[in-house]
């Protein structure tokens, strides 16, 4: 995007300059300056240290490591280039190292940062509290969380994919363009974030909340199948029926075979309802319901021996059909102690329907 001078007849374009033809270092210029003037990176910021790297068996270094009103550690990687180069991955590895940093171990660094630029060291610790608005160090969890600040002339592609992805994994990363322009002999930063947008933080956050509600319930949810066909399995194998040999899963349906390829008796649990089911699907839609036709055509006697109706679906819109028993004893989301009345209910409609379809089923053999 362009920028412009107003002039009275006029708008002007300014010339979009780089940081190298200027002559703008990393280090000795735009380290410099933030490390003094970090709020031009549009956050409320703290400077804690510059070209921070006290691990061992390394010699990377931070370029600034600062602190936000959280008290969470900001990474934050400077870059002169117009495609930020690898940056990400460095700033990846920097996070997990100080990761662990305590709060006395900050006091120390900011300390020795201070005295570096000619500042009092013994005020580390009341300006580091100052900023968090702490009257002392046990006012609030230090450093639980470290997110990643990456400011360049600009981004490739390959880098700001990279960052999306990770912003998908909560992981608290930006990106800040610092576009340069020169103009009647002045150097002007154009400051934007552009990853996130800002005007769409808000509604980013509202997704990820979503999201991640959405992800625990269906955590949930599987590891109740789980412990429902566990214990349902349990019961059939003690009742010598066909779903004792099956193995629990997250799903919300138990399937065994009939003994005819592609018709299956099923047990399904859903959130306030269970039924069981004889589910026929071949792989082929004219055979499914040349199968169920056939089955149908029994429908009066069938329905005797299982001793009610049962719902005849021929599913005429999709491949499968199915030929189901509603047991209207609760389901999925029914306090567990009352799962047992439910699992007992739908084995015993099992048997029934096993029993209603079995001598049927065996004239469809060949």
């Amino acid at each position: 995007m362009a920028l412009f001078e107003i002039t009275p007849d006029s708008l002007v374009e300014v010339s979009q300059a780089s940081f190298a033809d200027l002559k703008i270092k990393e280090r000795d210029d735009l380290q410099r300056l933030l490390r003094t003037q970090i709020d031009a990176l549009g956050d409320d910021l703290y400077v804690l240290a510059e070209e921070f790297g006290d691990w061992d068996e390394s010699n990377r270094r931070i370029d600034l490591l600062a602190l936000d009103k959280e008290a969470n550690l900001v990474v934050i990687e400077l870059k002169r280039t117009k495609d930020g180069g690898h940056m990400e991955l460095q700033a990846i590895r920097y996070a997990s190292m100080v990761s662990t940093m305590t709060l006395e171990r900050a006091v120390e660094i900011h300390a020795a940062f201070l005295e570096k630029i000619g500042q009092p060291g013994a005020e580390a610790e009341d300006r580091i509290l100052q900023f968090l608005d702490w009257e002392s160090k046990d006012d609030g969890s230090f450093a639980e969380d470290v997110r990643i600040i990456l400011v360049s002339e600009d981004f490739g592609k390959e880098l700001t994919t990279a960052v999306l992805w990770l912003r998908d994994r909560e992981i608290d990363i930006r990106c800040l363009r610092l576009r340069p322009y020169k103009h009647d002999g002045k150097t002007f930063i154009d400051v934007q974030q552009i990853i996130p947008l800002p005007e769409a933080v808000e509604y980013q956050v509202q997704v990820r909340e979503k999201e991640q509600q959405e992800r625990r319930s269906k955590t949930e949810r599987h590891t109740a199948h789980i412990r429902f066909w566990t214990q349902l399995v349990a019961l059939a194998r003690a009742k010598d029926m066909r779903h004792g040999t099956r193995k629990p899963g997250t799903a919300h349906f138990l399937t065994a075979g009939s003994g005819i390829s592609g018709l299956h008796y099923s047990h399904v649990v859903v959130k306030d309802s269970a039924a069981v089911n004889l589910y026929l699907d071949v792989g082929d839609k004219q055979k499914n319901k040349a199968l169920f036709d056939k089955l149908e055509a029994q429908k009066a006697e069938i329905d005797v021996r299982f001793g009610e109706p049962l719902f005849w679906e021929r599913l005429d819109n999709k491949r499968a059909c199915r030929i189901k028993h509603v047991v209207s004893v609760g389901g999925l989301s029914s306090p567990e102690t009352e799962w047992p009345n439910i699992q007992k209910a739908m084995i015993e409609a099992m048997r029934r329907l096993e029993s209603a379809l079995g001598p049927a089923l065996e004239g469809l053999k060949p």
